[in-house]
């Protein structure tokens, strides 16, 4: 498994979109992100925590190397 970089929550965003997921909706800085029945939150910050980062990928189903490869796009 690579080690997950620091990113922001727009950077999530753009890798997410990349993997077919769009924007539900938002509540204050909080981004519903949806592909299909699968989803997730995004912080929108400037820096997103590793740890808050695997859960939000393991809640829309993403393997982090999938992430890795949409995020380098």
């Amino acid at each position: 498994m690579p080690n997950l970089p620091h990113v922001s929550g727009a950077e999530i965003q753009r890798a997410l979109e990349r993997l077919g997921f769009h924007k539900a909706r938002q509540s204050g800085s909080h981004v519903v992100m949806k592909r299909d029945a699968k989803g997730c939150v995004v912080p929108m910050h400037g820096e997103v925590k590793i740890g808050t980062l695997a859960g939000l990928l393991r809640q829309a189903e993403v393997t982090p190397e999938e992430f890795m490869l949409a995020l380098r796009k």
